[in-house]
Order: structure tokens, then sequence, then C-alpha cells
């Protein structure tokens, strides 16, 4: 009796204990099944980040071309603004101090400003090219998975657009546009302008800016506290006198006091407005002229390198997937700093700086974005084109 009843009493104190076991097997082998499902080979750093930025790429790709129209109409707001500000502000101040500079400043102003609507508008309205539908396309080099179409080279699907590039650099919300083959140099030649509208406005609106903001000739100072005490004034040895009586200009012999030398500051209104409209001017054209500005360098360094942003991307894959076999990587659309920049701007069959970049110019890339010639073209090299 009892060997039973200890029996019974060790059992009972093993119960707690197996379940706990129970429970951990059975989390042990739930937990497995899970990490079986989702193990994957490949997984590392850059595959976790993708997969975390997968809801940011599916939003850009759903509702981007929603939002498109509304960066467009921001963008023109925007220019207006500070073309109005310019015109409200600006000229006056320049007119007042010479009308030859003022003349020669609206002359550069409004060449910059064609320049700028004349590219942007292009950029906005001009398609950047796709693969034609229906036809033979004997230079395509692979099929796109999503629009199970041949594919040329260079040409990549843009997501937002559902449809395959030609030449595809990126899509830009701020063109509602893809950048591509037909509308590339429009999209660079605007952020060029842009950039050196925004340093021309910030290099002859500094002087109204710190007339403004540090010196306070628009407001004008505002007394905080009242002063206290009297005028004085130091007679011919130096000692300072009290002036207890005011007196006016004539009276008691006093002469006004004329002084012919003395620079005239060029005094804003007293308008709290204006104030409101340099810095907001202020604002917009140093971050424009930051953030605009740096894209310009980069995406000008890849045209010297003969490449679009894709492509600087797979590029630097290849160089590093090549350099670990023991070879070098060639960029087969790079002929020199010169002749891409010649290239890209469409700068042959004689058209020049002059016409065809400083002046708007509407002429179309040279090819047809299906065919590109490379390093390789020994015919193409051994002539001087462009």
């Amino acid at each position: 009796m009892h060997r039973n009843m200890g029996r019974i009493t060790w059992r009972l104190k093993d119960i707690p204990k197996n379940v706990c076991n129970r429970i951990q097997n059975r989390y042990h082998y739930a937990k497995q099944c899970i990490m079986s499902l989702m193990y994957n080979h490949h997984m590392n750093q850059s595959y976790a980040s993708d997969v975390c930025m997968e809801p940011i790429f599916w939003f850009v790709d759903n509702f981007t071309h929603l939002l498109g129209p509304f960066f467009v109409v921001g963008v023109a707001v925007l220019t207006a603004t500070v073309v109005y500000i310019a015109h409200w502000i600006g000229l006056p101040f320049w007119y007042n101090k010479s009308p030859l500079m003022a003349f020669a400043l609206v002359v550069v102003g409004y060449w910059l400003l064609f320049n700028v609507i004349f590219h942007y508008y292009m950029a906005v309205t001009t398609p950047p090219g796709v693969p034609p539908d229906g036809v033979l396309i004997v230079e395509a080099v692979s099929i796109c998975k999503k629009c199970i179409a041949p594919k040329p080279p260079r040409t990549h699907h843009c997501s937002v657009c559902n449809k395959c590039i030609l030449k595809m650099d990126h899509h830009c919300p701020w063109l509602n546009n893809c950048v591509g083959y037909g509308n590339h140099r429009y999209f660079i030649l605007y952020m060029v302008y842009t950039t050196i509208g925004t340093l021309f406005i910030i290099l002859f609106g500094a002087e109204i800016g710190y007339n403004a903001l540090w010196m306070g000739d628009g407001e004008g100072w505002l007394e905080t506290e009242p002063l206290e005490g009297h005028p004085i004034r130091f007679n011919l040895s130096g000692h300072i006198i009290p002036v207890t009586e005011m007196n006016e200009y004539g009276d008691e012999g006093i002469i006004q006091a004329i002084h012919d030398d003395l620079p005239i500051p060029h005094e804003l209104t007293n308008n709290a407005a204006k104030h409101r409209a340099i810095i907001f001017m202020a604002f917009i054209c140093v971050s424009v002229t930051i953030a605009l500005g740096s894209l310009t360098i980069w995406h000008v360094k890849l045209i010297k390198r003969g490449e679009t942003s894709i492509e600087a991307h797979i590029n630097i894959s290849e160089t590093k997937r090549l350099a670990a076999l023991g070879k070098i990587y060639t960029n087969p659309y790079d002929f020199g700093p010169r002749k891409n920049i010649l290239l890209f701007l469409g700068l042959v069959r004689k058209r020049t700086w002059w016409r065809h970049v400083l002046l708007p110019s509407p002429h179309k890339p040279e090819g047809n974005g299906l065919t590109w010639y490379t390093v390789n073209d020994v015919s193409f090299l051994q002539n001087e084109w462009p």
C-alpha cells in the first residue's frame, strides 16, 4: 500500500515536468516548420532590406501616377511665385540702383526663365519612348517578364507606367513621366538651367536679403524698452555736457549739419509681406540649389560615363562580379567624357552649342532607341563623328 502511494505521488510530481517538455517540444517543432517554409539560401542584409521596403515600393507603384499631376502643378506654382517675387522686389531695387544693371539682369533672367519653362514642358509632354508593339524587334536582347514582350538593349520596365521604356533612367514624379530615350536631354537641361537660375537669384538678391533680414531696413527698429535719461553733447575739451533743453536747428545760432558724402541706404518699404517674401525666396532658392544642384552634378557624371542611373547600379554589380573572377568590366556605351556629352546633347550633324544648348531646341535624339553604338563598333570609332 505504501509502495503504491509512493509511485502515485512520484507520478503526480512528474506531470508538470512532462507537460512542460511536451509544450517545449511542440514549440520547437512549430518553429522549425515555420523556419523551413521561410528558408532562403540567398538571405542577406540587402534581401531583408528589400523585404522591409516592399510596402513603400507598393505605394510608389500604385499611387505615384495619381500624385504626379499635383507635383507638376506644384512645380509650376512654385516657379511662378519665385518669378513674381523677383519682379516685385528685386527688379525695383536694382532699377533704383542702376537702370543699366537692371536691364542686363532682365535679359539674363528671361533667358534662364525661357529655358527652364521650355525644357520642363518638353520633359513633361515628350514620351520617353517604348518598344514598338506587334513588330519583330531583331535588336531584342531579352524578354520582359512583366510585359511578356521583347526588350531591346538599355530598355527597362517601369512599374509606375506599367510598360517598358527605351533607355530608361528613372520615373520622375515631378514630371509625372518617365525619363528615357525621348526626353532625357530635356530633363537634364531643365535641372541645369533651374540650378543656374536659383544661383542667379541668390547672387543678385543677397544684398536685398542682407538689408532686409540683417540690417532691418524693412520693418525698422522696434523699441522693446523705453529709453531713460537725457541727451548729451561734447564741448571743445571733450567733456560731456548734459543737454537739458532741446533746440531746433536754426535756434540760438545752431546750424544744421550737412553730410553730402554719406551713403544713402537702399531701404525696403515697411511691409511685413515683403519680409516674408524675401524669407520664402531665400529658403526656396537655397534648398533648390543644394538639392537640385547635387542631383544635377550626379547626373552629369553619369552622362560623362555614358550610362543611366539604372545602368550605373548594373555596372557596379558587373564590375564586382568580374573582379572576383579576375576580369575587368568595360561599359560598352562609354566613348569618353567629351564624346559621351556630345552624343547625349545631340551635337552632331553640324549642331552647335549656341543654337541647340544655350537656346531652346526641340531636336530629337539620334537613332531610334532600339540600337546603340558600342565601343566594339570599329567603323564608328574610326569616324570622328561627332
